[in-house]
């Protein structure tokens, strides 16, 4: 009999146990996991820092459409996040500090461009009203774009501590909006630039001499002989062209990221449109330098249209005798078109 009661009471003592481990594993079924499976998945730390070190796409279970929310952390954003906090830096030192040193160099040992046979009064004209305004609708354009986009990229590291965070915050706010919004007109300028000016950047082989001879800028003389845009000048035309299609269909894909496929696409044209933002810029500060301080004369071709003639002879030999050629022609049919008295 005492043996029995001894069974009786290890029943009894296994059946409470039992009891309590039910009423554990109903109350707290995440526990129960961790306590009957302590070596699922969801619970190994060292896949998930291996995925990490080897750079695999970490993702989790949703249950929404969209997919790409699955993704946790994948080795692009963490390229991604290198690239803006290192090497962009690097890109956009080098190229806008560096084109700044050049240029202040340049200056220093040229000295500024004048025109040797100085200004004779007599002007031609070079750029209608209509070119002027679709030369400055994208050149303002622009430098909001770039002051913008600089914002974005170093602002927070040049600008904030000067301003503060809530100025800064204010000043980023209308920066992006400005950025965001200025892009379609300057998408318009780049079009309407493209097809009135694609007939005179063509590249031939007088332009080859040109760069040859440096243009004229190197050392003072004369200038080799160019038609209505030079060798340099053509260089930026198509500059602004490349650089402005590349801006434009990258910011486009920034403006509407859901017609990418996933976030890897979005994240290369962010690499894209910030790269040749640098670039871009650089080239540009030659150009706004050439046409205003780097040489006399040249600022009145956008300025006002007419440039002088001496300056025009100059620079533009063979675009001056065109012009004249083209007077002189009109001249001689209204002097047929007058009937004699």
């Amino acid at each position: 009999m005492p043996g029995s009661l001894s069974i009786l009471k290890l029943d009894a003592l296994r059946s409470l146990l039992a009891a309590l481990a039910l009423l554990f594993v109903v109350a707290h079924p995440a526990a129960a996991q961790l306590s009957f499976k302590p070596t699922a998945e969801a619970v190994q730390e060292d896949k998930l820092l291996n995925a990490l070190k080897e750079g695999d796409k970490i993702s989790g279970r949703i249950s929404i459409p969209d997919g790409m929310a699955a993704s946790l952390i994948q080795p692009a954003g963490r390229e991604w996040r290198d690239f803006q906090r290192s090497t962009l830096p690097i890109i956009g030192g080098v190229s806008i500090l560096g084109m700044l040193a050049l240029l202040a160099i340049f200056l220093m040992v040229r000295g500024r461009i004048r025109v040797e046979h100085g200004f004779s009064g007599k002007t031609l004209l070079r750029f209608a009203s209509f070119e002027r305004f679709t030369h400055w609708l994208t050149a303002t354009c622009f430098i909001i774009l770039a002051l913008s986009g600089l914002n974005i990229s170093f602002g927070r590291m040049l600008i904030m501590p000067m301003l503060g965070a809530e100025a800064f915050a204010s000043m980023s706010a209308y920066a992006k909006l400005a950025h965001n919004y200025l892009a379609f007109p300057f998408m318009l300028g780049l079009v309407i630039m493209f097809l009135i000016w694609i007939k005179d950047n063509i590249p031939g082989r007088i332009d080859l001499e040109w760069i040859r001879q440096g243009g004229g800028l190197l050392s003072s003389g004369k200038h080799p002989p160019a038609k209505r845009f030079n060798a340099g000048q053509k260089g930026i035309f198509w500059i602004v062209i490349i650089g402005g299609v590349l801006m434009s269909v990258s910011g486009w894909y920034l403006l509407f990221p859901y017609m990418l496929p996933d976030v890897t696409g979005l994240l290369f044209w962010t690499v894209i449109h910030a790269v040749i933002a640098m670039l871009f810029i650089a080239a540009m500060l030659a150009h706004i330098y050439i046409g205003s301080i780097g040489m006399e004369g040249a600022f009145d071709a956008m300025g006002t249209g007419e440039v002088d003639l001496n300056w025009a002879k100059e620079h533009h030999a063979l675009w001056v005798a065109e012009e004249q050629a083209k007077a002189n022609a009109s001249a001689n049919r209204s002097a047929r078109a007058v009937p004699a008295e």
